[in-house]
């Protein structure tokens, strides 16, 4: 009887550890999702600020230049298949990045941006083809005089048109099934490229039949011509109002950009200068150049910030699994120890009173002396376990603590900008060097960040202040976390480090309790300083030894 109730005990208990280190290892990769793709993800403060300070600076290039803008100079005739073959290998490249964006998160609006690249990339290849004195005396198609200026009139026309589409379509959320986004890249290149056909097929062969952009000097333009480059300026200035007006992510910021660096090019042709091999012409397409680089770089930027992004919350995770099965034995030792103790104690008893004369059970003596046996056996396994994982999971080294605690900071750097939250960094410098697990302890930080950022989600955001400092007091190094949210309420103060005990609809209550099993295994301690209306204090204590142990340092 007593044999198969112990059984019972133990798988269940087994078991529920077993499930909260699933659940922990799930409920860690949810917290630490962040958008992979600029096109879902909000621009940031600073980067608006480098926006801004961009267009600022090109403005001013634009005035300086502006009195000297119909001002003849050299002609050179390097100079358009130069920058335009520049350019389209440019804007091909962003359409392939933005294509892999899709491929990420398959949103039908990013298929129009890429498309978008892709008409700017052709069309100034197509025009370069067709430029006079660029590859041959009159162009290499169409008639060397309107053909050029007709694909000018396609790529500044078709450019603004699928970033309007984009800018109309990216709020409705519609999305391409995952396993279809190969076959919609191949179907929206088929099309774009079957229109560019189509378009520079009508300006190269049929142009005597459009209207003339250039009289027979091709330097100087018509009238009709300073008119279209108005148009395209409104065009443009359409797409560049629509997008302001949507919600701004970083695509959505840089798309303005690059239509904003792109009006000199219009106003040249409209007031400056409508004749080639000025400084204003030549000027004005070198403002093309720098418009087209702009969404290419950021992606080569955030593409690079995300990878180092997802590369350290990898091997966070994978540590953090080291941390969840250190944890899970330890509230195994925990939870059976009490049971088994009592099995143990039980079967002393009873093996006491089988020896009493007369017994009362024949072969109740060696069901009992098995449940002793097993018992002690238990306590040896869970011990043996328990140090197998501590010596997987330990890694230590000497270590700065303010280090350790930057590093958390920088992981979840993109979730406290989104979740508009203040961060004061209130660091002493020179610390003590500590003979710590760094991977251990950037996982205590990163916990007690992440649950003061959930705390402070039920408070407005201008309010939300997240602070960490340090100090050292001769015996220990000190590290505190301290949040603006509404507090912890008093009854379950004195339980938030308990295995298993959460106040989160979400949570396993695994999270604190790792967090104080990690610091008590480093000599130190984890507690919560203070918790009232205007927030809550966690500490943590990492102790030195000169000696050399778990807590020791050597001072910078």
């Amino acid at each position: 009887m007593f044999r198969t109730k112990s059984a019972r005990i133990n798988k269940a208990e087994v078991g529920t550890a077993l499930s909260a280190e699933a659940a922990g290892n799930s409920v860690q990769n949810e917290s630490q999702d962040f958008p992979l793709v600029i096109a879902t993800t909000a621009a940031t403060d600073r980067q608006i600020t480098v926006a801004i300070g961009i267009v600022v600076v090109l403005t001013l290039a634009a005035a300086v230049i502006a009195p000297f803008a119909s001002i003849s100079v050299a002609r050179v005739d390097a100079f358009i298949p130069v920058l335009q073959t520049v350019l389209s290998a440019v804007d091909f490249i962003t359409a392939i990045l933005l294509f892999s964006q899709f491929s990420i998160q398959p949103q039908r609006s990013l298929l129009a941006v890429a498309s978008a690249y892709i008409f700017s990339g052709s069309f100034a290849l197509l025009q370069t083809l067709a430029f006079p004195g660029a590859y041959a005396p009159a162009g290499l198609i169409g008639d060397g005089l309107n053909t050029p200026a007709w694909m000018y009139v396609l790529w500044h026309t078709t450019f603004p048109a699928a970033i309007l589409v984009y800018a109309l379509s990216k709020e409705s959320a519609a999305a391409v099934p995952v396993r279809a986004t190969t076959s919609a890249i191949l179907i929206t290149v088929f099309f774009v490229f079957a229109l560019i056909a189509g378009l520079a097929w009508i300006v190269s062969a049929k142009a005597e039949y459009l209207p003339s952009f250039y009289n027979e000097n091709i330097m100087l333009q018509t009238r009709l011509g300073n008119q279209i480059n108005l148009v395209l300026w409104v065009w443009a200035s359409a797409a560049l109002v629509v997008l302001l007006s949507r919600k701004r992510t970083i695509l959505d910021l840089w798309l303005m950009v690059t239509l904003l660096v792109y009006m000199p090019n219009f106003l040249v042709a409209i007031i400056g200068s409508s004749v080639r091999f000025t400084i204003g012409w030549y000027a004005a397409r070198f403002f093309v150049l720098v418009g087209s680089c702009m969404l290419l770089t950021v992606l080569l930027v955030e593409t690079t910030f995300l990878y180092s992004r997802l590369a350290s919350a990898l091997i966070l995770h994978r540590n953090n699994r080291l941390l969840s099965v250190n944890a899970v034995t330890a509230v195994m030792a925990h939870e059976l120890r009490t049971p088994l103790g009592a099995i143990a104690l039980n079967a002393s008893t009873a093996l006491s009173q089988l020896r009493s004369n007369p017994p009362e059970l024949e072969d109740l003596d060696d069901i009992l002396v098995d449940i002793e046996a097993e018992s002690h056996r238990a306590g040896a396994i869970i011990s043996s376990i328990r140090k197998m994982a501590n010596k997987t999971a330990d890694r230590r080294a000497l270590t700065n603590v303010e280090d350790v605690a930057r590093s958390a900071l920088k992981l979840l750097h993109h979730d406290l900008q989104t979740s508009e939250i203040s961060v004061v960094i209130e660091y002493k410098g020179n610390l003590p060097e500590v003979n710590v697990d760094s991977t251990q302890l950037q996982q205590v930080i990163f916990n007690l960040v992440k649950n003061g950022m959930e705390a402070m989600s039920y408070v407005p955001p201008n309010a939300r202040r997240l602070r960490l400092a340090t100090d050292f007091d001769g015996e220990s190094i000190l590290l505190s976390v301290q949040d603006s949210g509404p507090g912890i309420p008093a009854e379950d103060r004195e339980r938030i480090f308990d295995p298993f005990f959460t106040t989160k609809s979400g949570g396993m209550g695994l999270g604190l309790a790792i967090s104080y099993s990690v610091i008590e295994n480093h000599g130190g301690k984890l507690r919560l300083l203070k918790s009232d209306s205007e927030g809550s204090a966690f500490e943590l204590t990492i102790p030195w030894d000169r000696s050399g142990n778990a807590g020791s340092f050597e001072t910078k």
